[in-house]
């Protein structure tokens, strides 16, 4: 969890906005570290989290949130992590053996005209029928607001999802989660920029600008214009996307960062000391 990001986002674990859908997403550059921030910081909000890990690991993400002070074996101990690890499904269903039980979250991997219908009733059992029956467990352990996390939701489409099938998916997410069950939604997509010419229906950066459109915050990070820099990893544009009575209204700011070992800073564009 970045404080300096809470800051500027003027958000806590004790005090955060509910119903929100969190876009995160980066060109030549790597935004995984927002991944971290937000799963480690509705952890200690005590929010119960459905995890759709589709291109890392539990062990890796394990790895980084201790380094941030944050156990994940604990929390998925306790029934407060839902961790779903997708290479392993997709593995199992790829290379099937006669011992492994698959989910069927992943049946759009065997045939391509169910969508994703199943890896959203996974999100839907996991987030809105857990509650009660992990009361009746342990009166103890109460969790908050539920929350949806997808690690890379442009993967979905070099498996062959359809950039509609994708869109689809998070749409009926953010009405369960944001406004049926009033938790927040954080979402990562990728767009590399060179990929072959799209035929108007298939791409990441079509993928992009229908997540914008369904988003209530979005941080886009890429790497500086001028080139690489050893004390500044690159910059991230934040966009508040606000309704209002006149219609949509958007902000944005724009904040450079540096990647640390146990957190990240950020600053305003041209006060790092690096090139002060």
């Amino acid at each position: 969890m970045y404080t300096e990001l809470n800051s500027i986002l003027n958000t806590t674990p004790d005090s955060f906005t509910q119903g929100e859908f969190i876009l995160v997403s980066d060109k030549h550059s790597d935004a995984s570290f927002l991944i971290h921030h937000f799963l480690t910081f509705y952890l200690r909000a005590r929010c119960k989290v459905c995890f759709l890990g589709l291109v890392q690991s539990f062990s890796h993400y394990s790895a980084v949130s201790q380094r941030l002070g944050v156990s994940l074996a604990q929390a998925k101990e306790k029934g407060q992590l839902i961790f779903f690890e997708g290479l392993k499904e997709s593995l199992s269903v790829l290379i099937p053996q006669e011992a492994n039980i698959t989910s069927q979250a992943i049946d759009f991997l065997r045939d391509p005209t169910v969508g994703l219908r199943r890896l959203y009733e996974f999100v839907q059992s996991s987030l809105s029928s857990s509650s009660d029956g992990e009361k009746v467990k342990d009166e103890a352990e109460e969790w908050g607001s539920p929350v949806l996390l997808v690690d890379d939701l442009s993967v979905l489409l070099s498996l062959g999802v359809s950039v509609g099938d994708v869109l689809d998916f998070s749409h009926y997410c953010q009405a369960m989660v944001c406004s049926q069950l009033q938790g927040s939604m954080v979402m990562l997509v990728r767009c590399d920029g060179e990929e072959e010419e799209d035929d108007g229906d298939e791409g990441s950066e079509r993928l992009l600008k229908g997540l914008t459109h369904q988003c209530t915050l979005g941080l886009h990070v890429k790497g500086l214009p001028t080139g690489y820099c050893r004390d500044i990893h690159g910059q991230v544009e934040v966009c508040w996307r606000r309704r209002q009575g006149d219609g949509p209204h958007t902000q944005k700011k724009v904040f450079q960062y540096k990647v640390h070992d146990k957190g990240a800073s950020f600053f305003a564009r041209g006060t790092s000391s690096a090139v002060l």
